[in-house]
Order: structure tokens, then C-alpha cells, then sequence
């Protein structure tokens, strides 16, 4: 049996409450803050509703996250639900910011004070499932990479977790700033070479000239210039792991080198005749389509088919736009581990901005945007001010519908009214926040039918939320 403790003045609170659980919920009610922890002592409770009011008043000066503690302390993993009057939703809001879990308003919704609980265990389940395999296999200081909602990089890290343990050659191929180089660590870190050096060489930035020396080291003597003997790339990473990235760059006599060590696992020094063991793991990565530089004959197919035994292909973040909420938390936090401010929220008109621009330079363009907005910023939220006005062009809400003249002029109007009913339903959660009985009432209609929509369109009131 589980349990929920009830906080509140009001006997009609908690017998809305005790309507909605009773069969599943052993449900008790208790009408202040030291009543409910001395409960506590007694029991365990998974869900606490509480009174916004009795809330602020057990704390009035040290704010919603000390008023929270007590509760915390004794069960941290509690789950916390505000309730509030219309009149006190900011105050509510206050209290998620201060790690509450939801808040409901009143008079409550029996649908809404359902879904809450519902939707709490179901982001617990889902949260505990990517906790358990994140703890199998990947390690813990690494673990903030592989968060992801999106089906295409849930693909992704699937391969470098079966990758990783092995020899083989990785190919990372991608558009720029997609993070193949975090993910070439991602792979070192996980392998068996992961106490050894991981050396990370952008081969496009190294001239011509001076590509062969850089990667396989040159004799004393062996051009002007060379005063003394130089070790190269391959050789200080001897035992650990190399990666190449931009490695469609690279000239025609260093791929006969590149494609010697693939082969033979040897090479030589630049003016050198002894052949020096390549005991490394090589990882590549472009953003070109190296098979068509093959075909126009800029690229040696049998080195290409040498570095493509495991390719793994990066989605560009247009095409991931799930995981926009993960990396605006993350680069927030970032940011504000750097600087003296404290800026922990984005306007939701940002957001959606995000959500609909095309990112050419991707994750890489993303925080550079977003490390301008929080040094122009100056207040405690990033808002459309902060950022290019050209991030904006493309958010005005469109109901233009595509036509696609294979189908019948019934079919053609459905579509156009999902169309234009979907990105109502986002505009208005955008609007109100994520709250679902704000949005509900702004749209005219119950909240089981937004319930409805939301899950035939595959939207999620928390994409809204986190720009509380």
C-alpha cells in the first residue's frame, strides 16, 4: 500500500484527494507543517499535497527551498505537489523552482490531480530504467553525455556501448559541431586503453607541409628547420587512442602512411627508415561524405574502407530537437560554474525559437549563442532580447498546410486541421507554461480532452515546463 499525506485547512481538499485514491492510496490529512512531519516519524509517505499558504508560512524569510528541507531530510526522495489559489500561482511556481514536484490549482481537477501522480511515476520509471544502464556500463563522470530522449543518439550511444570495448577503427561522421569529438573521448573512456593517452589531432587545421611531421614524427636532418628529432602524434599516443578528426583533409602521402599503419600497424618518421610499432586505437571523423571523395578520386577507397569497419553517424541537433531542454539545463549550469551570476531559467519564447531553427553550426552554435545571451542578460531569466533577431524569423505560427495532390481533398483537409491544431496546442503550453489546467481553459476545452491531444500529437507539458 502506498501512501499519500494531505497538508491542508480545508476537509474538502482532502476528500477531493481521498476521492481520486482511495483504492490505490492509503490517503491522511493533517492541517499544518509540524503535524505533517511528526507523521513522518511514523510513516513513510510517497506524495505529500500541500498548501502553498501553510508552505510559506513555516518558512517566510528563508524562501520555498528551506520550507522544503524538512521533508527532504527525512525521506529525500518524497514527492512533493503544491497546491494554490489562482490569485498564488507565482507562489507556487516558486516552490517547483525550489524542487517541489508540480503544483496543482484550486478548486482541483480530479483528471489534473491524477495525471500529476501518473506523470511523477512515470518520469521516476523512465528516469530509473536510464540510471540502471547508464550505471551497467557508462562511467560516472561521464554520465551527463548519454542523457538523451531522442531515438536517433539512443541508437548512437547503443554503438559506442557495444563499440567501446573493442579495437576496432570508429568512423564519426556528422555535420559540424554535432560533438564527434566529445564522442571519441566517450569511446576512449570506456576502453580498454582508457588509462593510457588520448590524443586529439584536427587535421584540417595543420598545414600541408607540416601534416606528416605532426602525425609521424620527422628525423633530425630531414628537412630545413628539422634542428632535432621529433616524436609524432601516433607515437605519444602509443597505447592509447588517436583521434583524427576532419580526416577527409588530409594529403594524398600522409594517407599512404595513414593506410600503412591501418595495414601493417607500422610507419616512419619523416626521413627515417626504421619501422616503429603503431600500438594505438584510431578513431576518424568529417563532416564530408568521404565515399564521394573517393569516387572524385581526393580520397583512397581502400584507406576509406580501412577506417569505415564501424561507422557511427551523428543526427545534426535540428534533428534532435528533444533534447534542446537537456542541453539549455547544461550550459546553464556551465555558465553559471564560470561566472559570478545566477541565471537557472530561459523564456519559453526562446525555446520554441530554438525548437524551429534550422542550428547550421549545431550543439557548438548553440552554446556560443547562449554564452552571449547570458553575458548580455541582466536578469535572472534569458529572454528573446538577449539573443539575434534573426533566432525569431521563422516563429510566427504558420497554418500553412502542404498539398499533396495524391490525396483526397478529405484527406487534404484532416491533415491541414492536425497541422494547425498541433502548433495551437504548443503555443498555448508555450504560453501558459506547461500547466495544463491553464491550458485546458485557454483553449476552451477540458482537460481530458488536451490530455487526448497531447498524446495524439506526442506532445509533453514538460517540454514547456522547464522554462518556469
Amino acid at each position: 500500500m502506498k501512501y499519500i499525506l494531505v497538508i491542508s485547512k480545508e476537509q474538502e481538499v482532502f476528500f477531493s484527494i481521498y476521492s481520486c485514491f482511495r483504492s490505490e492510496y492509503k490517503v491522511q490529512n493533517v492541517a499544518d507543517k509540524d503535524a505533517a512531519l511528526e507523521m513522518l516519524h511514523k510513516e513513510r509517505y510517497d506524495f505529500i499535497f500541500i498548501d502553498v499558504e501553510i508552505l510559506r508560512e513555516s518558512s517566510p524569510d528563508n524562501g520555498y527551498k528551506a520550507a522544503l528541507q524538512p521533508f527532504w531530510h527525512l525521506y529525500p526522495t518524497i514527492e512533493i505537489i503544491v497546491m494554490s489559489s489562482q490569485e498564488l500561482i507565482r507562489e507556487a511556481v516558486k516552490a517547483v523552482k525550489a524542487g517541489a514536484s508540480d503544483y496543482l490549482t484550486y478548486p482541483l481537477n480530479p483528471d489534473e490531480t491524477k495525471y500529476v501522480i501518473e506523470s511523477i511515476y512515470e518520469s521516476l520509471i523512465a528516469q530509473s530504467e536510464v540510471d540502471y544502464l547508464r550505471d551497467q556500463f557508462w562511467e560516472t563522470d561521464l554520465s551527463e553525455i548519454v542523457q538523451t530522449n531522442n531515438p536517433m543518439m539512443k541508437v548512437v550511444f547503443d554503438k559506442i556501448r557495444s563499440v567501446a570495448p573493442t579495437k576496432s577503427t570508429v568512423l564519426l561522421t556528422g555535420e559540424t559541431g554535432t560533438g564527434k569529438g566529445v564522442l571519441a573521448n566517450l569511446i576512449h573512456r570506456h576502453s580498454n586503453r582508457r588509462e593510457a593517452q588520448f590524443i586529439s589531432v584536427h587535421c584540417g587545421a595543420i598545414p600541408d607541409t607540416l601534416l606528416e611531421s605532426e602525425l609521424f614524427g620527422h628525423e633530425k636532418g630531414s628537412f630545413t628547420g628539422a634542428v632535432r628529432r621529433k616524436l609524432g602524434k601516433f607515437e605519444i599516443a602509443g597505447g592509447g587512442t588517436i583521434f583524427l578528426d576532419e580526416i577527409g583533409t588530409i594529403t594524398p602521402s600522409a594517407q599512404i602512411k595513414l593506410l600503412q599503419i591501418l595495414q601493417d600497424r607500422t610507419f616512419q618518421r619523416v626521413g627515417g627508415e626504421n619501422s616503429i610499432e603503431a600500438n594505438v586505437r584510431i578513431i576518424a571523423a568529417t563532416n564530408g561524405d568521404l565515399n564521394k571523395m573517393c569516387d572524385d578520386g581526393q580520397f583512397r577507397k581502400d584507406l576509406f574502407y580501412r577506417l569505415n569497419v564501424f561507422p557511427i553517424e551523428l543526427p545534426p541537433l535540428r534533428r534532435r530537437v528533444e533534447d534542446i531542454p537537456y542541453f539549455i539545463e547544461e550550459f546553464l549550469k556551465k555558465m553559471n560554474r564560470l561566472n559570478t551570476k545566477e541565471i537557472h531559467h530561459i523564456h519559453p519564447r526562446v525555446i520554441e525559437a530554438f525548437k524551429d531553427y534550422s542550428w547550421p553550426g549545431n550543439i557548438r552554435e548553440m552554446e556560443n549563442l547562449m554564452e552571449r545571451a547570458y553575458i548580455l542578460e541582466t536578469s535572472s531569466v534569458l529572454t528573446p532580447e538577449s539573443f539575434p533577431g534573426e533566432l525569431f524569423e521563422s516563429e510566427t505560427l504558420s497554418a500553412t498546410v502542404s498539398v499533396d495532390a495524391g490525396l483526397s481533398i478529405a484527406e487534404v483537409r484532416r491533415k491541414g486541421i492536425e497541422d494547425i491544431e498541433r502548433n495551437y496546442l504548443k503555443e498555448q503550453l508555450a504560453q501558459n507554461r506547461g500547466k495544463i489546467q491553464n491550458t485546458a481553459k485557454a483553449a476552451g476545452i477540458t482537460t481530458r480532452q488536451l490530455h487526448k491531444l497531447m498524446k495524439k500529437y506526442g506532445i509533453r507539458k514538460e517540454e514547456f515546463k522547464l522554462s518556469n
